[in-house]
């Protein structure tokens, strides 16, 4: 007999890309999947939350996280190649993006209000790109 969905609601998201799966007070709970736009070549942007911190767990595959120092625009680029189960808190208002293998699945836990009024992006330069490629080239290709 099925739980009664007052006590429990169970989601999930199989298919590319980012999608939020359970939104509750001031909190959601979102699932990233590979997509062709998480490619290391097609990243052109970074990311920033500007009211909240945003949480990051691997469950499969791998995910590359790059951060981005500077303000208004990004100076340097750090890269973490996660591993599985640890918990990537990115800091408010840092710069991020990441990168995926095909069978990868993160989890992601952020404000419910963190919309892309309170999200800017900031592009990359062609030399910023150059160094996400040769990033993950160095981290997958060890």
């Amino acid at each position: 007999m099925p739980i009664n969905e007052k006590l429990l609601e169970i989601k999930d998201h199989t298919g590319a890309g980012y999608r939020p799966v359970i939104d509750y007070d001031a909190w959601r709970v979102a699932v990233l999947n590979f997509c062709d736009d998480l490619l290391p070549e097609n990243l052109t942007k970074m990311q920033r939350h500007n009211e909240t911190d945003e949480v990051f767990v691997l469950l499969r595959g791998r995910c590359i996280l790059f951060l981005g120092e500077g303000e208004k625009e990004i100076t340097s680029i750090h890269a973490e190649d996660m591993s599985l189960f640890k918990i990537y808190n990115v800091k408010r208002a840092a710069w991020h993006t990441h990168t995926l293998s095909r069978d990868a699945m993160v989890l992601i836990v952020e404000n419910r209000d963190t919309t892309y009024d309170n999200s800017p992006f900031c592009p990359l330069t062609d030399t910023q790109q150059q160094a996400i490629l040769f990033l993950t080239g160095e981290l997958w290709n060890r």
